[in-house]
């Protein structure tokens, strides 16, 4: 991330149940700017933000950083929410245009190091062997190549598995848009695998998964 925000202090308030309290009424106690909501909120949506970004970004500690972006945005902008029920939506609303902006940032700190950038995986894959994670990286630094939207439209239908429509919905593009890029993104990554002879290996079944 480009910017380091402070990470968030929560803390519920005792004695209050607050884990079985509706979006709605959530929403309103933040846009008062009460501290349990604050919590409460962080609690909710957090893990949804983070496995998010983690998968997009091939990387848990950036999207740790990610997180706290959003976070600190949506608590921010929390009383311009004009339906309450719609807090979730919200929540991730913001990651998305957070991702995004992320995604942009990556591809142009790759063009201005004067090589290709190295993905930085750090997925907690303690299943996977040595030649799997290898894969893993290779994959991700495949990722890297593509441009930012059509990465992060390939992310959002093959990894969050969203639909042509909701990703058209969160990322305020066209259906027809979000077919290009992702048309664009799956034929690329395609032809890169074909020639990188590990993933060709591991397809036809001489490497692990």
């Amino acid at each position: 991330m480009t910017t380091h925000p402070s990470h968030i202090k929560l803390s519920l308030v005792p004695g209050l149940d607050r884990t079985r309290m509706s979006d709605g009424d959530l929403a309103r106690g933040l846009m008062v700017g009460s501290t349990w909501a604050t919590a409460e909120t962080w609690r909710r949506f957090a893990p949804m933000v983070l496995t998010m970004a983690a998968r997009a970004l091939g990387s848990e500690s950036e999207a740790d950083d990610l997180a706290q972006e959003v976070f600190q945005r949506v608590f921010r902008k929390a009383k311009t929410l004009r339906d309450p029920d719609t807090l979730r939506s919200f929540v991730f609303s913001f990651a998305i245009r957070v991702l995004k902006t992320e995604l942009r940032s990556k591809r142009t700190r790759g063009w201005l190091s004067f090589h290709q950038p190295e993905a930085v995986v750090d997925l907690a894959c303690g299943t996977l062997d040595v030649e799997s994670r290898d894969l893993l990286r290779r994959f991700y630094a495949l990722l890297d190549r593509l441009a930012p939207r059509d990465r992060l439209v390939y992310a959002l239908r093959n990894m969050e598995k969203m639909t042509v429509e909701e990703i058209a919905s969160s990322t305020e593009l066209s259906v027809s848009t979000v077919k290009r890029s992702l048309a664009t993104a799956t034929e690329k990554l395609s032809r890169w695998l074909e020639s990188d002879l590990g993933w060709v290996d591991f397809l036809n079944g001489k490497v692990r998964p």
